[in-house]
């Protein structure tokens, strides 16, 4: 129970279980503030009527128009998260611009959005990257920024063709990311003072290596390609860009700058460039609320998609980033080898024309030509397809199948694209929800649960989030709804493997992997993998599991929640990967398009 200047609101705290720690929320009142203070807000706790605790903390009211931060339940694991915002001098107008600004390493987005004068032609939202460190916006960094763009679009219903993006530092890097990643959704983009990519900067957590010797080791590092930020620099291209260092910073230095500066001269005919001298990595509130930054995006709009006739674009995987303006990348050829779209429309003839890289179906929206329409469509410079729209609103999937390209129906929504698209980390998502064994022997029972227990609280320090734990005796479908799984354990203890996994072709036993036709013994393999949830057409399962208790020790050791990393749908490996590294990584690889297990 909260009472704040007298006023209660009661809540239901989410679970925690034995030996735990959660971060949980709360409801309170707070229609009794007046004017700007700091509020006494006192909490008890309490269970079956009976108080068990009691705590006192401080909540700071302001005044209309200051600089506050928001509230609200994310939906990648159900925790509390917020974004700080500088509202629109003279109050909020439906219409006005959006400025997107993303933080640097250590910085709190409340504090982010205090470094701007607040703006009389639109609101700035920062998100918090789920930490003032965070996943460098890369990872569950970018999925917080994505929601909260979708929450402040649906909050202050900015003109959409009035976004841009703009950070500084690891925002910067932010920038540079989420700029090439989603190019559409921007109208201009200024990183200030950031590096490109972790694969020359790095982060906490180290540098990505660029190779690796074995072929398990480069197909495990491509699975972090969409990091590689110079490899998507093409994407720039439809958004005019203002690159602000100073030109002593000590922290990134401003070389970083300079390399993006000359990659964009090679291509790129809309960027301004400055270096502010003697200019450290934070002169002043300059460094990121830089006039001729919003000079800049001033005079840039995002085109409407019946505008845009050209299209070049690059992605290093659908499930990341599939779209841009009429066109989406739906599957590919290698998984998160770099795909690429070069396509031309003529609305006058009626034909679209392009090359594809790495591409094996392609989703084309038709809006731009009306009902009873003969559109014409080459690709590659193969076959001609024809097809006659049916609406004003038409899409078509096209498929390349024996060196020609053929219109085909939707997909299945069980197959591989942008909604269900792998790696194993993607079960970390879509309000997730862990469920350990409790079968096995007591020391695999006691791993299982602490196994749980022990990635929540990696959760709540990495991403400040947290999410549900249950029993595999507590799970049904029907129960969890929509719901992402990450399950710990194997067919021989977790009671739930029959329920999530019958139609899985992977299958891990005590003492025993197989992975399709392919089979590993021993009781020191550990292993991680994805697997579509059946009966959705979004869900995932992730799946931490070992042999025997030395193959479940193994698996204790990889830090799948660091940003940037690398890892593949399925991976099989022994505990003495440990001490030996990659050698002891029996097996790697991605599924099929229709998850079907493809042997490296």
């Amino acid at each position: 129970m909260s009472s704040l200047l007298g006023k209660e609101a009661r809540s239901t705290l989410q679970t925690i279980p034995p030996y735990a720690t959660r971060k949980i929320y709360f409801t309170l009142d707070g229609t009794a503030i007046q004017g700007k203070a700091m509020n006494d807000c006192s909490l008890t706790l309490l269970q079956n009527g009976k108080t068990l605790d009691k705590a006192m903390l401080k909540i700071e009211s302001t005044l209309k128009g200051d600089k506050y931060s928001e509230t609200f339940v994310s939906a990648i694991d159900g925790s509390l998260q917020y974004y700080s915002v500088a509202p629109q001098i003279g109050g909020q107008q439906d219409g006005a611009s959006l400025f997107f600004s993303v933080h640097g390493a250590g910085v709190e987005a409340i504090n982010q959005v205090r470094a701007y004068k607040s703006k009389d032609w639109g609101n700035l939202v920062s998100p918090t990257n789920r930490r003032p460190r965070g996943f460098n916006w890369e990872d569950w960094g970018r999925l917080d920024a994505l929601e909260v763009l979708d929450i402040a679009k649906k909050e202050f219903k900015p003109d959409p063709q009035h976004i841009y993006l703009t950070g500084h530092s690891m925002g910067g890097h932010g920038t540079w990311f989420l700029g090439a990643t989603y190019p559409d959704k921007w109208a201009a983009i200024a990183p200030c003072s950031g590096y490109p990519t972790l694969k020359t900067y790095g982060s906490a957590d180290g540098i990505i290596p660029d190779t690796s010797s074995t072929a398990f080791g480069k197909l495990l590092l491509s699975a972090s390609n969409q990091s590689d930020v110079p490899k998507l620099a093409l994407n720039y291209k439809q958004v005019g860009v203002h690159i602000l260092h100073g030109d002593a910073d000590e922290t990134v230095p401003v070389a970083f700058a300079r390399q993006m500066k000359q990659l964009l001269a090679g291509f790129h005919a809309d960027f301004q460039y400055y270096e502010y001298p003697g200019g450290s990595h934070w002169w002043s509130d300059q460094a990121v609320d830089w006039q001729p930054i919003f000079d800049m995006f001033k005079r840039h709009t995002i085109p409407l998609d019946n505008d845009i006739n050209v299209i070049d674009f690059t992605t290093a995987s659908p499930g990341i980033s599939a779209s841009n303006h009429w066109a989406t990348i739906y599957q590919q050829i290698i998984p998160f080898q770099y795909s690429r779209i070069r396509l031309n429309r003529d609305k006058k003839s009626a034909t679209i024309t392009g090359s594809l890289d790495n591409v094996v179906l392609l989703k084309l929206k038709l809006a731009a030509f009306p009902r009873n329409k003969d559109v014409n469509v080459m690709l590659d410079g193969l076959n001609m397809i024809k097809y006659t729209t049916v609406t004003d609103n038409d899409s078509i999937f096209l498929k390349k199948e024996d060196k020609a390209w053929k219109l085909v129906a939707q997909p299945d929504l069980h197959d591989k694209g942008p909604r269900r698209n792998g790696t194993f980390k993607e079960g970390f998502n879509k309000n997730m929800l862990y469920v350990y064994a409790t079968g096995g022997t007591e020391q695999e029972k006691q791993w299982s649960i602490a196994k749980a227990r022990y990635d929540a609280e990696s959760w709540y320090y990495r991403d400040n989030g947290a999410f549900d734990i249950i029993s595999d005796k507590e799970y049904s479908k029907a129960k969890y709804p929509g719901r992402n799984v990450v399950l710990i354990g194997n067919s021989s203890t977790n009671a739930a493997w029959k329920t999530l996994l019958n139609d899985c072709p992977i299958d891990v036993s005590n003492g025993t992997v197989k992975v399709g036709a392919k089979q590993w013994t021993g009781g020191d393999l550990g292993t991680y993998f994805v697997w579509p949830m059946g009966g959705t057409s979004d869900n995932i399962i992730s799946v931490i599991a070992g042999t025997g208790i030395e193959g479940m020790n193994a698996v204790n050791a990889n830090q799948y929640f660091t940003g940037g990393s690398g890892f593949a749908d399925i991976m099989v490996f022994r505990l003495g990967m440990l001490k030996e590294g990659i050698g002891q990584l029996v097996h790697a690889s991605f599924y099929d398009n229709q998850w079907k297990v493809v042997q490296p």
